[in-house]
């Protein structure tokens, strides 16, 4: 009856468009007033102020307002002319541009959707002058901003590392560098993937006019480059510094606030005190958002592990079959409809105290499940019915949820083929953490 209680509601409150920190805590508290849980209600704020109180999740605001920085500071933009001094004269050059930009910048922000809303405004119209559909160009970019959670510096990888801690140490550093391959998978997915869109318009429509740019002269890249130069070595600062040992990952994210203002300021001289006002403002706003969403899933994840009900899953998935390849698989798909519905700091808290456990008894490396469930959260990020960057993707192409969700449809396949390398051939994500000897 209690996990009755506390799934039903959650999901029934989700469906009703409820946000989903509310959706925890109410479908939480509906559980404590049973009176069936081992803690009453007056213990709720103390484990709310517990969960956020870590110095990890300080790296948390500190990302969020280097990521609102960059964007500000004109970094994106710089970021897009480089990229297209590099392939724009291509005949799918603008595909590239997009892909290379949204890695770019998604080493900066570690947001999908900041990643969309820095892009999309310049290339989504460039999509669209070089012959694609709205709903194409919306939808590559959509996916191609989800690669922000993956690629390091990312947020993602630090909740999922204070959760998983519980169980298990888990080191950030290791995750960051395990993310870099699967990323620049995705990336090469939704590359092929918009590549045949374009071959099936034209095999439908004919030949499609492009508008493709001069190819740019080594001066003008040396330029591109050296305006963009900047903006590259944000991620080389900051996970340089991680792994040199200089700063922790929490440090780093203060050194990226420091770096960006720096930038920003005297370099680009982009920012104003207006516009770092309206920064503070912005940042604060999706901190507080993030930091609800910990708060009240803490709870929720409490109430999961302190009453047994993730072991009892847990071992009921276990009973379905001792075959791993079966396991991975449903695991997959479990992540997969969740992240249709639910964002990944929600995802984290209710499923790592179910599915680590079978991970662990499966010999599956925890950075490896850190990276393929990371992977199938990102890609509900841009699946339908909610994924987040289809929103801000389709307010940018001007187009319907219902159009851009047909036109991220060969996004989705492609990147859930990348997504079953991933999680079947785990050498992928731990190659680069071990060439490096990163522990």
């Amino acid at each position: 009856m209690m996990a009755f209680i506390l799934f039903g509601l959650f999901f029934l409150l989700v469906m009703l468009r409820m946000p989903i920190a509310i959706a925890l805590a109410v479908s939480s508290i509906a559980v404590l007033f049973t009176g069936s849980g081992v803690f009453g209600l007056e213990l709720v704020a103390d484990i709310m102020y517990t969960s956020v109180a870590k110095f990890t999740l300080l790296a948390i605001p500190f990302f969020i307002l280097a990521g609102v920085i960059m964007e500000q500071a004109g970094i994106s933009k710089r970021l897009i002319d480089f990229a297209q001094s590099l392939v724009g004269h291509r005949k799918s050059g603008i595909v590239f541009v997009t892909v290379l930009t949204a890695i770019f910048f998604a080493a900066i922000s570690g947001s999908g959707p900041a990643t969309v809303a820095a892009i999309g405004g310049i290339l989504v119209p460039a999509m669209v002058k070089s012959g694609y559909k709205k709903e194409t160009a919306g939808g590559l970019v959509a996916s191609s901003g989800a690669i922000g959670i993956i690629i390091p510096p990312s947020i993602a990888f630090i909740v999922f590392a204070v959760v998983a801690g519980d169980q298990i140490p888990v080191s950030i550093g290791r995750l960051f560098m395990a993310g870099v391959v699967p990323g620049l998978l995705l990336g090469l997915g939704f590359i092929l993937a918009a590549m045949y869109v374009r071959w099936k318009q034209e095999k439908t429509e004919g030949p499609i006019e492009v508008v493709m740019t001069k190819k740019a002269t080594g001066e003008e890249r040396l330029k591109a480059f050296t305006g963009a130069i900047w903006g590259l070595l944000i991620p080389v600062i900051i996970l340089g510094g991680i792994y040199g040992g200089f700063f922790t990952p929490t440090e780093a994210a203060v050194v990226a606030v420091f770096y960006g203002l720096f930038v920003g300021f005297f370099i680009y001289r982009e920012l104003t005190l207006k516009k770092l006002y309206d920064i503070l403002i912005a940042s604060s706003i999706q901190t507080a958002v993030v930091m609800f969403i910990v708060s009240a899933a803490s709870v929720y994840a409490y109430i999961i592990t302190t009453e047994q009900i993730a072991r009892q899953i847990s071992d009921a998935m276990l009973s379905i079959s001792d075959n791993p390849i079966i396991i991975l698989l449903l695991v997959n798909v479990l992540l997969l409809i969740a992240g249709m519905f639910i964002d990944a700091i929600s995802a984290y808290y209710i499923f790592i105290p179910i599915l680590l456990p079978i991970m662990l008894a499966f010999n599956v490396d925890p950075t490896v499940f850190g990276v393929f469930m990371t992977v199938n959260l990102a890609i509900g990020l841009f699946t339908p019915p909610v994924g987040l960057n289809l929103f801000v993707a389709a307010g940018i192409s001007k187009t319907s949820i219902g159009q851009i969700s047909k036109g991220v449809l060969p996004f989705v396949v492609s990147s859930i083929i990348i997504l079953l390398l991933i999680t079947y051939i785990p050498q992928i994500s731990t190659f680069l953490p071990d060439l490096l000897n990163i522990k």
